[in-house]
C-alpha cells in the first residue's frame, strides 16, 4: 500500500541499490553548465522538498555562479497534525528552516515563499499557475519540480502544474524553451526497484561533487524540526525516519527527465494510464457501474438526453470498460469508445465484441485527437482528470471536429475527489464558455450534472417538428 508517512522507514536504500539499473542509470548532463543554462528555477511543495530532491543541484548550480530561485508553495504546517507548538509556531519554525537551507545550499539562491495551506496545492491550482509564470526562466532556463508521479498529492500537483507550463512554452517557443527536471522524493519511500511505476527510462542520475554533497547534508540538518521531536509529545515526533532519510544522503540525485532520447514518457498522460491500469486491474467493475443503482440510473438518463434517436459517427472519451459503450450503441451507425488504460480497453472489447459497429482503441483525446467529423460527443466522469489547460484544448478539439449540427453530452460527479484536478462545474463552465456550442439541456442533482450541447441550439421539439 502507498503511504506518504515519514516516520516510517520504508523502503530501505539498500534494496535499491541492490539493482544494477540504478547506478547505471543515464548521467543528467548539462543541467547547470553556464555555457548553456541560463537560470534555474526550482519549485518546492513543502519546506524541505528542494533539498531534499535537489538540494546538490542547486548548490552546485550556485557554485557554478548560475542565477537560482527556489520557490517554496506551502506554509509547512501539516507535516506535525495536532502538534502541541501551534500551527502559526510551526509555520514560523518551517520558514526559518527553509531560510537557513536555502542559505546554505547557495549565498545569492533567491528564496520565495508563498505560504499555501500545506494539503491545499490542488484547491490552489489556479492560483499557483498564474503565480508561477512571471517567475519561470524563460529560454535557455532549467525548471525543477516534484515528479508528478510520486504519489503525494502536493508533490504530484505541482509537478502536473509544471509539466503544463512548460507545455504552453514549448508550444509557443520551441527547443528555447525551459528544460523540465522532476525529482522523485516519495517513490523512494513506497516504490522498490520493480514495482511498475518507477520510470526507468525517463530517469536520469546526477553524482555530487564533495562541496555539492556537503552542502546538501548541511541543508537538511537545518530542517530541525523534521529531523528531531519538537517535543516529548507524540504528536511532536520527528518527520523523518533515519532510514527514509538516507536516501537523500547518498551522494547522488535522481530526476525524471522527459526529451530526446528517453526511451518512455513519464508526464501526465502516462501517470494517468498507469494509474487507470492499476484501478482496472486491481477490481473488474472499479466504479461498480454494472451493480450501483444510482449508476444505471445515471445511464438511462444519459441517453434519455440525447436529442437525437439516431447518429451516425459517435465518438465516448473515456470509456472504461465498456458499459455506457454499449448502452450508446443501438443509437450510433458507428461508435468509437477510447481510454488511456489498456486494461480498461481490453475489458470493453470483450465486453463489446458482438457489436461489430463498436470500435474499442487505447488513446488520450487530450494528446491525440481522433481525425474525422462526429455527430455525438460523449465525455462522462472524465473531463474533470485532465488540468484546464489540457481539458481547454479538448474542448476545441471536440468542437473543431463536431459535426454540423453535433450534440456533446457531458456527464459529471460533483462531490470532490483527491485525484480531481478540476471541479465538475468547471468543465461544465468551460464547455459552455465556448461560442459555438448551445447549452440545449441541462439537468443537476446533488450528486451529478448532465449537460447537453450542441451546435444545434433548436430544442428537440423543434427537431421534430412539434413547433
Amino acid at each position: 500500500m502507498v503511504t506518504f508517512d515519514g516516520r516510517a522507514p520504508g523502503t530501505p536504500v539498500e534494496t535499491w541499490e541492490a539493482d544494477p539499473r540504478l547506478l547505471a542509470l543515464p548521467p543528467l548532463d548539462g543541467a547547470v553548465d553556464p555555457a548553456t543554462v541560463s537560470r534555474l528555477v526550482v519549485l518546492a511543495a513543502h519546506p524541505d522538498d528542494e533539498t531534499l530532491g535537489a538540494g546538490g543541484l542547486i548548490a552546485d548550480a550556485a557554485a557554478r555562479g548560475l542565477p537560482v530561485t527556489v520557490v517554496v508553495v506551502t506554509d509547512g504546517a501539516a507535516s506535525h497534525p495536532g502538534s502541541t507548538t501551534g500551527a502559526e509556531s510551526l509555520v514560523a519554525t518551517r520558514a526559518e528552516e527553509a531560510r537557513v537551507a536555502v542559505g546554505l545550499l547557495g549565498h545569492d539562491v533567491e528564496l520565495v515563499r508563498w505560504a499555501v495551506p500545506d494539503g491545499a496545492v490542488r484547491e490552489a491550482r489556479a492560483e499557483i499557475t498564474e503565480r508561477l509564470r512571471p517567475l519561470l526562466p524563460g529560454p535557455g532556463g532549467v525548471l525543477v519540480a516534484p515528479w508528478s508521479g510520486d504519489g503525494h498529492r502536493d508533490h504530484r500537483v505541482l509537478g502536473e502544474i509544471a509539466e503544463e507550463l512548460v507545455g504552453e512554452l514549448v508550444a509557443e517557443a520551441g527547443a528555447a524553451a525551459p528544460r523540465l527536471l522532476q525529482y522523485p522524493i516519495w517513490l523512494w519511500h513506497w516504490g522498490s526497484p520493480d514495482h511498475p511505476d518507477v520510470p526507468w527510462a525517463s530517469m536520469r542520475l546526477l553524482p555530487l561533487d564533495a562541496a555539492a554533497d556537503a552542502a546538501k547534508r548541511s541543508a537538511l540538518a537545518a530542517y530541525a524540526s523534521q529531523r528531531r521531536p519538537l517535543s516529548a509529545a507524540p504528536e511532536d515526533a520527528a518527520v523523518l525516519h533515519p532510514v527514509f532519510e538516507r536516501h537523500f544522503a547518498r551522494g547522488r540525485e535522481v530526476f525524471v527527465v522527459d526529451e530526446p532520447g528517453s526511451a518512455g514518457p513519464s508526464g501526465p498522460t502516462a501517470a494517468t494510464e498507469a494509474t487507470f491500469d492499476r484501478t482496472h486491474a486491481r477490481r473488474a467493475d472499479p466504479w461498480r457501474v454494472t451493480t450501483r443503482w444510482y449508476e444505471r440510473r445515471k445511464r438511462a438518463l444519459t441517453i434519455a438526453s440525447l436529442p437525437r434517436e439516431r447518429y451516425g459517427r459517435v465518438l465516448e472519451v473515456g470509456c472504461s470498460i465498456g458499459v455506457l459503450t454499449g448502452d450508446l450503441a443501438p443509437a450510433a451507425d458507428r461508435l468509437l469508445a477510447l481510454d488511456v488504460s489498456s486494461v480498461a480497453v481490453q475489458a470493453a472489447r470483450e465486453r463489446l465484441a458482438n457489436l461489430p459497429h463498436v470500435a474499442v482503441e487505447q488513446a488520450d483525446a487530450a494528446v491525440d485527437y481522433p481525425a474525422g467529423a462526429f455527430d455525438l460527443v460523449v465525455l462522462s466522469e472524465v473531463g474533470y482528470y485532465l488540468g484546464p489547460d489540457a481539458f481547454g484544448r479538448l474542448v476545441d478539439s471536440i468542437v473543431d471536429g463536431l459535426a454540423d449540427g453535433g450534440d456533446v453530452v457531458a456527464c459529471h460527479w460533483l462531490q470532490p475527489e483527491g485525484d480531481f484536478r478540476q471541479s465538475a462545474d468547471d468543465v461544465h463552465a468551460r464547455l459552455g464558455a465556448d461560442p459555438r456550442l448551445h447549452r440545449v439541456s441541462h439537468h443537476v442533482e446533488d450528486d451529478f450534472v448532465l449537460d447537453v450541447f450542441s451546435r444545434d441550439p433548436r430544442s428537440v421539439a423543434q427537431r421534430t417538428g412539434l413547433r
